[in-house]
């Protein structure tokens, strides 16, 4: 068709032009004489002086000869004028041809393409100018075509490709982003601390600047649009640790979407699609103690009644991110929560639908209920001559680790355990107030040691409750937070408060400032501000950016 369209606008341009030069042609010639024996060329050319045998004498010409030429000279000018309307007659009806042609080449009814036609007859031969239908149509479809709709490829995320939703494969590929640069400092704890076997440990303090998390995913539909992947590159420098992780799920409805992959064990409200959007700086040290971690797994998850969600994971253990395939013991964890927001959604649809204040500020009453159950059997990881296990996902209530020697009696190692947990939560939000609560209640049962234990399972539970107010509207948070633990073996707690600011008009970047008080920590871990037995005032400082 492009060829056909080519060749159409050459063919045209081809006929002004020889309708232009004959023109030309015709206005430059004289009228016609009749040709002398001795003369080749006609006698109204003048004398050419280089031939003077040649010449033509016209001093002899008598008066009714001039009268003659000239009305000869008269008439061939109205023929010429005649033969040039016929012509700009002839033009305008190839400039209708030429409309529609484009019509059937477009396939549609071209623009209306208006070309100035000239006077020819009034105009003189050296200013005429060949008309250009091709930029009369140009000039048209500029004209109608308008300004270009600039492209956003911000959608929850940035949209490196999709394409079109006619297109033969289906594709989407979006890339986000969750940072934590954070500055820590404990060194106002005490040095050592004391478990509940009288063993004097020492507690690691901290007075650094680290990326403490970073996560870049990518994430889209292939093939089908119920066909859903993410790749995640998940790093801390606080931990020393990298983990690259993948998913693959089907979405059937909205009520059912399956996937396998890495996850969070949906042990607790923190793991169900919150991270980073808390309100304080981070997890509780009431969270970090009872809640599971991350491990490789296949989940059910979706919304059947409107406002009621659930979240169902079968996975290999409460944290395997740093364990290998063939120390993976084979038995299975088993998880799930449920929450029911009955008054809408508990924040805005997308990323940071689950975040714990009330950034948008809405005068209706939102609250959420929700429920976490997990049940694991759970391996050290490691052989009983090492002290220190593998599985780093269980302390008791004194900061020490269940599956390390010494934990519950001098000198013996258990090898296995049951972990049961089971936590409650809720929240409610209003015109920039929040509020969220969560209690936990855990087991560890079903002991295997190489050495006789004082007990044969321990219960602790304990709480998190943060309460926060936007004295600037979607700029300034203050809040004020606190958990405890009533353990087997001790009883732990934490109280602070700080500000968030959000300083560009969006949830997703903010700044934290924090000042807390811990007593005797009960969990210790590396990108969280926590480290086993640690007591005194900690302040903390952290900038979050998560699109």
């Amino acid at each position: 068709m492009l060829r056909r369209r080519a060749y159409v606008r050459l063919s045209i341009a081809l006929a002004f032009t020889s309708v232009t030069l004959f023109t030309t042609s015709a206005y430059g010639q004289s009228p016609a004489q009749a040709a002398s024996p001795n003369n080749d060329v006609p006698a109204a050319q003048g004398p050419r002086l280089s031939n003077p045998e040649k010449k033509v004498v016209a001093e002899g010409r008598r008066p009714d000869d001039l009268e003659s030429d000239v009305a000869a000279v008269k008439a061939e000018n109205a023929a010429v004028r005649e033969q040039l309307r016929k012509m700009e007659e002839q033009q305008q009806a190839l400039l209708e041809l030429v409309k529609r042609l484009e019509q059937r080449l477009d396939g549609a009814k071209a623009a209306d393409v208006s070309v100035p036609m000239t006077n020819t007859a009034s105009v003189p031969v050296d200013q005429m100018t060949p008309v250009q239908p091709d930029a009369g149509i140009a000039s048209a479809r500029q004209a109608s075509g308008g300004k270009q709709e600039k492209e956003d490829r911000y959608q929850d995320g940035i949209t490196i490709y999709q394409n079109p939703d006619d297109a033969k494969v289906p594709f989407l590929l979006k890339f986000n982003v969750n940072t934590q640069l954070r500055y820590l400092n404990t060194k106002n704890s005490k040095d050592t601390f004391t478990d509940h076997l009288g063993v004097v440990r020492e507690v690691h303090t901290r007075n650094d600047i680290t990326v403490n998390r970073s996560m870049f995913i990518l994430a889209g539909y292939m093939f089908s649009k119920k066909l859903q992947y993410s790749m995640t590159v998940w790093t801390s420098a606080g931990a020393a640790s990298i983990v690259v992780a993948g998913n693959i799920g089907w979405r059937f409805n909205k009520a059912l979407t399956v996937t396998g992959g890495y996850t969070g064990v949906p042990g607790s409200r923190s793991l169900v699609g919150t991270f980073p959007f808390f309100q304080p700086i981070d997890r509780s040290m009431a969270d970090n103690f009872f809640r599971p971690g991350f491990t490789q797994g296949v989940w059910a998850n979706g919304e059947p009644v409107k406002g009621l969600n659930y979240l169902v994971f079968v996975g290999n253990g409460l944290n395997t991110l740093n364990i290998s395939a063939n120390k993976i013991d084979p038995h299975l964890l088993l998880s799930g929560s449920v929450w029911w927001e009955p008054l809408g959604h508990y924040s805005e649809p997308g990323k940071s639908r689950q975040m714990y204040d009330d950034y948008f500020a809405s005068k209706k009453t939102r609250i959420r209920i929700g429920t976490s159950f997990t049940r694991s059997r759970e391996d050290r990881f490691s052989d009983t001559n090492q002290s220190s296990p593998d599985n780093t996902s269980i302390y008791n209530s004194d900061g020490v680790l269940a599956f390390s020697t010494g934990a519950f009696a001098p000198g013996v190692t258990v090898q296995k355990a049951t972990y049961k947990m089971w936590a409650i939560d809720g929240g409610l939000k209003k015109s920039g107030f929040s509020v969220n609560g969560q209690y936990f209640f855990r087991w560890l049962s079903d002991f295997e040691a190489d050495g006789p234990l004082p007990l044969a399972s321990t219960f602790d539970h304990g709480f998190e409750l943060s309460t926060g107010k936007f004295v600037v509207p979607k700029k300034l948070l203050l809040y004020v937070r606190g958990s405890k633990v009533f353990g087997q073996f001790a009883n732990p707690y934490e109280y602070g408060g700080g500000f968030k600011w959000y300083f560009l008009p969006t949830e997703r970047l903010w700044m934290t400032g924090e000042v807390m008080r811990v007593n005797k920590s009960p969990y210790s871990g590396a990108f969280t501000p926590y480290t086993a037995g640690m007591a005194g005032w900690m302040p903390m400082l952290q900038t979050v950016l998560a699109f």
